[in-house]
Parts: structure tokens; sequence; C-alpha cells
């Protein structure tokens, strides 16, 4: 992992796999070798939020593919047959943790180790809950470019075209013009990510099902082992052999649709905060059920800031490699 913004680092977190998971004809175990990155920058007030995101999501993603278990390493990699839905489906799920309150009651904990205050977590649902449809919006304007870009005659192509494409998508789909315009959004510039972006919307359509899903069988999602052996046995396992659209149904027993998104969209801002602080509450009590220094991943970590190696889950365990990264963090924050 390689956490910290820097000079000349690539300003977009990705995850990448120079070993696909896999198991050989023998039964023998070929694990992943996963590298991502993420973007903080210490001492920045919100730059925590944002790399904490970009940790969940690309952490979502080599956790997902680790656990591939299929006969050849073409289950394993992330170009075609494997969709894009399919493979955004986790790390958007992890990523949904940051919002989830029962999740935040648990971990969120400050360096002198006091969680998160509620007032906290209800300040921000109360400043992003009423608009979170824009972000619905803002997702949904670049396929809707894309689509009109590649349908554009190629005689017809040229700057001033794609500038007024543009600004006519920003305006039909989000109302305006965006807070990221539409021409910086690094999928459309780059050619491996062209038409890619329309897999996030399927894939929050799914995760929102999946929660659902898992809400109403178990009541809880966060801590719950029958969440992990569901998504590992369901989602996980099968690689790209199983339709992303197959995946969804034989995990929530129903096709893929918006309505759970659409539902959580429409939620009344109250009911949701009455909803969020029990979870809230339920997880400070709870606590943790698995404590860092005893947990065991089955694997090796390493965390570097480029090319330097900061600290080793090989030299003591996961716990002493959090509290060395934490304190190297703290450092940086310093003057």
């Amino acid at each position: 992992m390689d956490l910290l913004d820097r000079q000349g680092k690539y300003s977009n977190g990705f995850c990448h796999w120079p070993q696909p998971a896999w198991r050989r004809p023998d039964g023998t175990w070929v694990p992943s070798v996963a590298n991502f990155t993420s973007l903080a920058t210490p001492g920045q007030v919100g730059s925590g939020h944002t790399g904490l995101v970009t940790l969940l999501h690309e952490g979502g993603h080599a956790a997902h593919f680790a656990n591939i278990d299929q006969p050849s390493p073409f289950f394993s990699q992330e170009r075609a047959p494997m969709s894009v839905a399919y493979a955004e489906n986790q790390s958007i799920f992890l990523e949904y943790l940051h919002e989830d309150a029962a999740w935040l009651g648990r971990f969120a904990r400050n360096a002198a180790g006091r969680v998160i205050p509620w007032e906290v977590i209800e300040k921000h649902i109360r400043a992003t809950h009423p608009y979170s449809v824009t972000s619905l919006r803002a997702m949904l304007a670049v396929p809707y470019f894309e689509k009109r870009l590649y349908e554009l005659p190629e005689a017809e192509l040229s700057v001033e075209t794609l500038l007024r494409m543009a600004a006519e998508v920003e305006r039909d789909i989000q109302g305006g013009a965006a807070a990221r315009p539409l021409l910086s959004v690094p999928h459309i510039l780059a050619d491996e990510a062209s038409c890619y972006y329309h897999g996030y919307v399927l894939a929050e359509m799914s995760v929102h099902q999946t929660r659902a899903h898992f809400l109403s069988v178990y009541g809880t999602i966060v801590d719950n082992p029958n969440v992990g052996r569901d998504l590992t046995q369901r989602y996980w396992r099968p690689g790209n052999g199983t339709p992303f659209l197959d995946l969804v149904k034989g995990l929530t027993g129903k096709s893929l649709a918006a309505d759970a998104w659409v539902k959580a969209l429409g939620e009344d801002l109250e009911h949701k905060l009455t909803s969020e602080k029990a979870e809230y509450e339920k997880g400070v009590a709870a606590g943790a059920r698995v404590k860092l220094e005893d947990a065991d991943l089955g694997m090796r970590v390493l965390i570097k800031d480029g090319d330097d190696v900061v600290c080793d889950s090989n030299d003591a365990g996961l716990g002493a490699l959090c509290s060395k990264f934490s304190a190297w963090v703290g450092a940086k924050s310093r003057p």
C-alpha cells in the first residue's frame, strides 16, 4: 500500500495485481500480490476523509481479487471478460462503510482513542443526504457524455464540439456546470478506461441491493460473519466465470434493479438520523469484534512511500505495523 500523497504521485487511487490469485490443477493455491494507493495528506483538513474513502475502495478491490478461487489466473484479472460492474461491486460495497454509523461507532477513533462524536456524523448527514441525488446525476453524466461522444460522426469531431457536448450533458443531467467538469474525469481521457464509468452506476445499484438484502436477512452488516461468508462464496470466489447479473441475483434472490438505491435517496432526513443514531449507539457499545493485535489476515502487508518501505507486517504483525504507520503519519503531520 502507498497511502500518502506526494509530489509527482499519480493523482487518482488505483489497484493492480502483478500476480492474480488462482488454484493450480494439483490443488495448490497461488496467492495474489496486490498493490494499491490512496492520497491522504497529513495535516490537511479533510484529507483524512478522502484518504479513507480511497483506502476502502482500493482495499475492496484487493480483498475481492485476492479471494477469487478458480482453476486459472484468467478468472481473476481485471481485463475482459471481467465485467466493470463486477470489478467495482466489492470496492463500492466497502467504500460505503465510511458513511455507515454502525461502522463509525465501532472503528472511528481519534489519536487518543475516543470515538467519533454522534454530532459530527449528524452534521455530515444533514449536509449531504438531502443532496445525495446530485452524486447519482454526476455519475450518470459520464456515460451519457461517452454515449454521445462515440456516436458522433468522425467528420464532426472537433474541440469545440466536445466542449459544447460536455456542457450540454452537464446542463441536461446535472442542471448546470458541474463541480467536477466532465472533461476532467480521468476515465474519459484514458483509452484503457473508455466506456468504463457506467460500471460504477451498475455496481452502486448492486451495492444498495446487496446492503438491503443483508439488512433484511441478518439485521446487521458490520462485524457480521454471515456477511463475510456470503460475499466470499457468492461474489468473490467465482471471479469472471459467472456473469455479474447472475451473481447479484444469486446472492440477493432478485434481478438487479435500482429500487434499493431509489429508496435510499428518498429516505426522510429525520428518519435516517434516527435509524443511524440507533446503529451508532449499538456500535459504540459493542466495539470491534476483533482486536487489531489479534487480527490475522493470512497475508503480508507492506506500507510504502514510493520506493521506501515504511513498515512490514512480517516484522511484528499487523498490530505493530499499524502502530508504526500511525506514528510515521503523526510525525509527518507536525510542522
